[in-house]
């Protein structure tokens, strides 16, 4: 039965698996990402204060504070009070009781900042082209349109990932195709084609395709006061 889950497994890689296109960076790049920020409505993500999502059904909840940089991460009976530019200084508790000891602090306050990096990016990937460390290029895809890829260099819980943007005439997201080290098949395609129009005017996903899997974002919020 080994063998045959390893030959199966082979079998997928092979058909599926696709090697890192090779891109031109350079001003033209740099165009189709702004046209691509600019169709979700940058000015108002930037504007917007407040988020809130949910993401695997439900089991990791989140509200941040854009302005202050603060995000309450939740999940099972641990809340986080992440303070982003500061995590030491962030707040654990457990079952509403504040958690004291310093290696279950550290530890939850680790899984809250990778949890936050992960599902955070499935939120709002585009609006994150121009993040310091990030590379865009331009690839000639196979009905001759431009796709974007965008390599992030640094940040995040996982410097390396790449991931190429098929885009509207508009500059509006459908999918991208996905390099990334969780994950061992390069160039898995996620879809970005079910969006609503938060509060504050910003474009957000509400679901995500990756395969046979769907990603629910919850209800989805973006607004600038409560």
């Amino acid at each position: 039965m080994l063998i045959l889950a390893i030959v199966a497994s082979i079998a997928v890689y092979s058909i599926y698996n696709e090697s890192l296109p090779t891109g031109k960076s350079g001003p033209q790049a740099d165009a189709l990402a702004q046209k691509m920020l600019n169709s979700v409505n940058v000015e108002a993500f930037k504007n917007t204060r407040y988020l809130e999502w949910t993401f695997r059904n439900g089991k990791h909840t989140y509200k941040w504070d854009k302005t202050l940089g603060k995000v309450k991460v939740s999940w099972d009976d641990i809340t986080v009070n992440l303070i982003l530019q500061n995590p030491n200084k962030s707040y654990v508790f457990q079952d509403a009781i504040i958690v004291k000891n310093d290696k279950q602090r550290e530890k939850a306050i680790e899984k809250a900042i990778k949890l936050f990096n992960n599902d955070s990016f499935w939120l709002i990937a585009p609006f994150k082209i121009f993040d310091k460390g990030v590379e865009r290029s331009l690839v000639k895809l196979e009905d001759g349109t431009n796709g974007l890829l965008v390599t992030y260099t640094s940040g995040g819980s996982t410097p390396g990932d790449s991931y190429l943007w098929k885009l509207q005439p508009n500059g509006f997201p459908e999918s991208f195709k996905m390099w990334v080290q969780i994950i061992p098949i390069g160039g898995l395609e996620a879809t970005w084609d079910d969006w609503q129009i938060t509060q504050s005017g910003a474009f957000l996903p509400k679901t995500h395709v990756v395969g046979p899997m769907k990603l629910d974002m919850g209800i989805v919020r973006g607004f600038n006061h409560y």
